[in-house]
């Protein structure tokens, strides 16, 4: 049983309608999201490219730009060291296509997923010793990469780090950009690997005269690594994404193109949600089920044919990671009933005949099923590697830090994390942060938190084009959640070509009644529905007959346009009965 809980942040939400021309809804929303003073409303609703944070403020910068400007000066090869996932790819694009522009000669390469694991390692410091490379310049890696620092500076190798996991401990390179450093003043600690980048290429253009307009050119790429890579959509981050993704509808690009084309979507209206669940899966795919090379060669492609092709792969290949990872968290879901591990506070499992590169995706579909964190390790050769995802009340980066003498690798942050030990270490490792673990019964049930318990007769076609202030909507800014509590359900029935959505038509107890669309698990609505009115009452709903079914629900309203017709909707997002 879910828990509901409404929002009860307290502001003068009429006084902030009236400075900011919102609505009081609005402004109450904006206050949950943890907005206090009028300059981060003002942020908020009409921050632009020009509030970003000057990226000299971030530690090392200056070391880091003086070190690739000699390399690019003395016609030096620069190794730009990237990693598999959609942030490293898309940073790694960002570097090379910056350093390009001003004259300098880079390429890029990431670690091999199942072979080499996450970060720089020695194999891509004696490739690029190999190859002539006078400077190796990481990003969204690097910052733990101590041993492979050190051999390319016995090489005689210039290093730049550009990264922004946490750190540990400083590498001994000659420059170290990550606003997590303890001593980087940068406003902003929640940019992802792209945004560093992106920082970068801006200094670096501007020692090069390259026009403005030319840098925003990359906003995109580094909009498409922020959702992909889940940071929150806060601050830089909301700012980035936003315009990222006006710039998106409008790019001439031959690969993003090209796969937004064989991902179905509208090229001119894409959103945070396109580039979370089909356009950055797709580029994820490559380094989880084959190299990130494929990716790289996609984004740096100018041939239009060779990108419909490559496009066409990698959506292929993503459809294939889907169908695996639907077939391995049901397997891994199976495995914690047969084993009886969601009695643990903390799932810890290893998976039989399971992809690696899968685990964190499978580690988070059991999270969601049993609402407690959960780490998912396959096994080769006596090694599990493995990968966790938690929820808001565990800070898994905390916790696995105290059981880091298990490890032969790890790293992370408080909501997920990798890691690598010896198999005899499986079950140490789930008693030890069995034992330890803090978690209440009370953290296992999940919460829906309601912005406004708001009634059918408030929604309007202006209110819900005024919701569009609030996107792009992801992690730090979710969709906003309201409710109403006694919905009568007039009539149902279940349409679309797979008979995956349930239309009803609902009506409150004021009399106003509207079209609601469910499009989660009908099994269980329909369960609920019979347990608290029976088969009968069940039954006449789907037949449109008087019945006595009230729910309470929670929802978003959406418009919809049919025929030439608009007409206001809501979509529901949860269901309880809630007796009167």
């Amino acid at each position: 049983m879910e828990k509901w809980m409404v929002a009860a942040k307290k502001a003068d939400f009429n006084r902030l309608s009236e400075t900011f021309s919102i609505s009081p809804v609005l402004a109450r929303i904006m206050v949950n999201r943890g907005l206090k003073t009028d300059e981060e409303f003002e942020r908020f609703l009409y921050g632009n490219l020009d509030s970003l944070h000057r990226p000299e403020k971030m530690k090392d910068m200056d070391l880091g730009l003086a070190c690739i400007r000699r390399a690019i000066d003395g016609g030096e090869l620069i190794c730009i060291a990237s990693d598999f996932d959609v942030d490293g790819v898309f940073s790694g694009y960002i570097l090379w296509r910056g350093i390009r522009r001003v004259g300098g000669r880079a390429y890029v390469v990431a670690p091999d997923r199942i072979q080499e694991g996450y970060g720089l390692n020695t194999r891509i410091v004696r490739e690029a010793y190999g190859k002539g490379a006078g400077c190796i310049l990481t990003c969204d890696n690097g910052i733990a990469a101590a041993e492979a620092v050190e051999a390319a500076k016995s090489l005689g190798l210039n290093v730049i780090i550009t990264d922004h996991h946490e750190v540990l401990q400083l590498p001994p390179a000659d420059a170290v950009i990550d606003p997590k450093r303890e001593d980087c003043e940068y406003p902003f600690k929640g940019l992802c690997g792209a945004g560093v980048a992106w920082k970068f290429i801006e200094l670096l253009y501007e020692a090069y005269g390259v026009p403005k307009q030319e840098f925003y050119e990359l906003l995109p790429f580094a909009a498409i690594a922020t959702v992909a890579d889940v940071m929150d959509l806060v601050d830089e981050n909301r700012i980035i994404v936003k315009y990222g993704l006006h710039a998106l509808a409008k790019i001439n690009h031959p690969g993003l193109q090209a796969v937004i084309r064989h991902s179905g979507l509208n090229s001119r209206h894409i959103s945070a949600h396109d580039v979370g669940f089909k356009i950055g899966p797709c580029f994820n795919a490559a380094g989880r089920l084959d190299s990130a090379d494929m990716a790289i060669r996609l984004l740096q492609t100018e041939d239009w044919q060779e990108a419909e092709k490559m496009a066409a792969e990698l959506v292929e290949l993503n459809q294939s990671r889907k169908e695996m990872t639907l077939l391995g968290a049901e397997r891994a879901a199976a495995q914690v009933e047969r084993e009886r591990l969601h009695k643990d506070k903390i799932i810890v499992l290893c998976l039989e005949n399971c992809h690696e590169s899968l685990a964190g995706i499978i580690a988070g579909r059991l999270k969601e099923k049993f609402h407690r964190p959960a780490i998912v390790g396959t096994e080769s050769d006596g090694v599990i590697k493995a990968s966790g995802r938690s929820i808001e009340a565990y800070n898994m980066f905390e916790e696995l830090s105290a059981c880091r003498d298990l490890f032969l690798r790890f790293g992370g942050h408080a909501m997920a994390a990798g890691m690598s030990f010896k198999k005899e270490n499986l079950p140490v490792l789930r008693e030890r942060l069995n034992q330890s673990c803090t978690l209440s019964e009370e953290d296992f049930i999940p919460v829906i938190h309601i912005d406004v318990p708001m009634p059918l007769g408030y929604i309007s076609e202006g209110f819900i084009q005024e919701l569009d202030l609030l996107e792009p909507f992801g992690k730090g800014n979710r969709k906003p959640v309201f409710a109403e509590k006694h919905l009568s359900v007039l009539r149902a029935s279940i349409i679309g070509k797979n008979k995956n959505v349930l239309k009803m038509r609902v009506r409150n107890d004021s009399g106003v009644s509207m079209d609601a669309l469910y499009y989660e698990d009908i099994e269980a609505f329909d369960a609920c529905v019979e347990k608290a009115y029976g088969k009968d009452g069940k039954n006449r709903m789907y037949a449109g007959l008087s019945n006595p079914v009230d729910l309470a629900f929670t929802y978003y309203p959406s418009l919809n346009e049919y025929g030439g017709r608009r007409t206001l909707q809501i979509v529901i997002q949860n269901f309880q009965r809630i007796p009167r």
